[in-house]
């Protein structure tokens, strides 16, 4: 939930001043834009997976995206198509759930039901049977390199961890607990009484309906083929 304003939070304060400058657009944004310059891109401007049939490629200083890769129908495809949208010398930055904090080793995932994919940071394997290893995703790309790969998972309570065998709660539980997020930090000390409980009674929690991040950020920057050739 407004998994982009609650990245932005953690981020150091000079991550937009260095990777999110000039022309900048947000795939997957709704309403919750990483930046007030950024340029929205939802479904409604058309499909994010072919999204170089609705934009100029080479036309941004930066790509951003924050939980869209997971939805798209193949991330490799996908991904360099937002790849092209970069020109020489700008940056794209992904983030993605993380598999084992978010999907908890559900599948098909209990808290999102469009997920396509999960992702995970190398290993030689996955209890996913839609794993991709996003190291070796963005080390694909060409003519780039990729930054850094971070795991976010900042407030996240690793013993309300599930093991693959709880069940999702009720339907208005999860809607209360997204509610107790409006009221500021009254409302998350509610909401985390509520996880434990929930918890307790054998259900699986999702901690990012509240102020936890359960996730993977890659940045990446395209090489300057003009400063290449002059050299």
């Amino acid at each position: 939930m407004n998994e982009s304003s609650k990245t932005q939070n953690v981020r150091p304060p000079t991550f937009a001043a260095s990777y999110l400058q000039g022309r900048l657009i947000d795939i997957g944004a709704g309403d919750d834009l990483v930046c007030p310059w950024a340029e929205g891109f939802d479904v409604g401007d058309g499909d994010a997976n072919v999204i170089s049939r609705f934009r100029v490629v080479k036309a941004y200083d930066a790509v951003h995206s924050s939980h869209c890769l997971e939805h798209m129908n193949s991330p490799q495809s996908a991904l360099l198509e937002w790849w092209a949208l970069v020109k020489p010398g700008g940056f794209l930055v992904v983030v993605v759930p993380e598999e084992s904090l978010y999907e908890q080793r559900h599948w098909p995932s209990l808290f999102n039901g469009d997920h396509k994919w999960t992702f995970r940071i190398g290993g030689l394997g996955s209890w996913s049977p839609r794993s991709i290893d996003v190291s070796e995703l963005f080390q694909a790309l060409p003519g780039g390199e990729v930054l850094s790969v971070e795991l976010q998972d900042m407030n996240y309570d690793r013993s309300l961890l599930d093991d693959g065998t709880r069940k999702a709660p009720p339907v208005t539980i999860s809607r209360i607990l997204i509610l107790l997020a409006h009221f500021g930090p009254m409302g998350l000390a509610l909401q985390k009484s509520l996880f434990r409980l929930l918890h307790s009674m054998g259900y699986a929690v999702d901690q990012t309906l509240g102020s936890a991040l359960a996730q993977i950020q890659v940045v990446a920057k395209k090489h300057c083929v003009e400063a290449r050739k002059q050299a």
